[in-house]
């Protein structure tokens, strides 16, 4: 099928030109005289559009706001912006904001049909992510991510609520284990309360009465019967954090709980039946701990039947705006502050960093910016000085500023500097960039046609 492309432009002659050039490569065009007419075609939903070529300064509806309606409406669809007033900035901002790519004027038409060419060959896979985001509904407070990475994780989580088997969340600190925990019990149909136990934060003489309940008489100071934590999430979920911390000892009791459906309080002679689903999370290596014999084997097979596991944020930087935007507005409306913009440089120093805290050390910072921020974005001297001071996050964005870089060129130094940091490892650099292994060699032997001496 003939891909159909949209062009808005206020400018009569462009418009003509800019349609007489993408029908002469055999495209079949659309067009509209201003962004209040090309968001009439996009609001029709019989009306096929594959891309979306669009003014920055248009007047009513700029580029901008055009860009906003297609990713609420079609973010399934590419959009082209072309302008004559090209910045770096502005550049970080419109790609921020879901832009494929940025065309300054003046341009010519084999540079037109090759940004055409493309961002078509991109919609399907914005088309499948479209599709994903529109199916998979996860609940939670970092269970956001538009990465591969996380795409995957949603389905699985997806799949897993439908089962009533036990589920190992792995994963460092400050991913979201718990967030994850509970989506997949508010997506399953049990009907009882979700209960999260730290197994860290319990002494561990007191963690089999805690865990089981105990009688009236089980020791000194039982006064009387208390039903633990596993009686109370009867019927529904209970979550056991920081699995790892729970002492060996009472690990055949829960062992028992996943084998029999049963508990025993402690003093008790007769065990109780119970219906829960078992959910536990660790960030260490539990096979690990079963080699060094501080973990049961079989308990670790027992709970290691639905495994998911949370990759960190450094794996997935294209997820960070997205964590960004939802941190802001949550901390702003929390501390009854008007919304706070951001610019496109600290958006590049938050997005470049590793954040070894994960998504609790983002949300730290945010919230540390926004408290110290003194007018309406958020610069980069707000944020925390480990974060403005990384290696190399500065270099580039300085380079770019220095030599004026094209998005494009931008591009092509954040993929060379990814395939650097990752020892040339192109599935490592196409995980982190958030695209196939294909759509990264396609990359590099665009760079190599270009440049017969292009080398990592």
């Amino acid at each position: 099928m003939t891909p159909r492309i949209l062009i808005a432009e206020d400018d009569a002659d462009l418009r003509d030109l800019l349609q007489d050039d993408l029908e002469d490569a055999g495209y079949e065009t659309l067009v509209a005289i201003d962004g209040r007419a090309a968001v009439a075609h996009i609001e029709r939903p019989e009306e096929v559009i594959d891309l979306v070529l669009s003014d920055f300064r248009m007047p009513g509806i700029t580029g901008s706001e055009l860009l906003s309606r297609v990713r609420d409406l079609r973010p399934e669809v590419p959009v082209i912006i072309i302008t004559a007033f090209g910045s770096v900035e502005q550049a970080v901002e419109l790609v921020k904001a879901g832009a494929f790519q940025y065309l300054t004027k003046p341009f010519d038409t084999d540079e037109l049909l090759q940004s055409v060419a493309r961002a078509l060959e991109s919609t399907e896979a914005h088309r499948e992510q479209a599709r994903l985001r529109r199916e998979i509904r996860i609940p939670g407070e970092f269970i956001i991510g538009r990465s591969r990475q996380m795409q995957d994780l949603f389905r699985l989580v997806q799949r897993a609520a439908r089962s009533t088997s036990t589920v190992l969340i792995t994963g460092e600190s400050g991913t979201g284990k718990e967030a994850i925990a509970r989506s997949v019990h508010r997506m399953s149909q049990r009907q009882g309360e979700f209960v999260g136990v730290n197994c860290a934060a319990i002494p561990a003489e007191l963690m089999e009465s805690e865990l089981f309940g105990h009688t009236g008489q089980a020791f000194t100071g039982a006064r009387q019967a208390r039903a633990g934590l596993f009686e109370s999430a009867d019927s529904g979920t209970i979550f056991l954090d920081e699995i790892g911390e729970m002492p060996i000892q009472l690990q055949p009791k829960l062992l028992r709980v996943l084998q029999e459906g049963t508990v025993r309080r402690v003093g008790a002679d007769r065990e109780r039946e119970i219906n829960l689903r078992v959910i536990a999370a660790t960030n260490r290596n539990l096979e690990k701990e079963v080699g060094d014999g501080r973990f049961r084997e079989d308990l670790y097979w027992r709970l290691n039947v639905i495994h998911l596991h949370i990759p960190p944020l450094r794996e997935r930087p294209f997820d960070i705006p997205d964590l960004v935007a939802h941190f802001l507005t949550r901390i702003t409306e929390k501390a009854g502050r008007p919304a706070i913009n951001i610019t496109p440089e600290t958006l590049a120093i938050l997005t470049a960093y590793h954040w070894p805290g994960n998504a609790r050390e983002l949300e730290n910072a945010i919230e540390r910016a926004v408290a110290l921020a003194d007018s309406g974005s958020l610069r980069p001297e707000d944020l925390p000085e480990r974060v403005r001071n990384q290696a190399g996050t500065s270099a580039l964005i300085a380079r770019g500023k220095e030599r004026r870089m094209t998005l494009y060129e931008l591009e092509r130094e954040y993929i060379i500097d990814t395939l650097r940091q990752t020892g040339r490892n192109k599935s490592r650099a196409a995980e982190i960039l958030g695209v196939d292994r294909r759509t990264l060699h396609r990359k590099l032997d665009e760079y190599r046609a270009q440049d017969p001496d292009f080398e990592l």
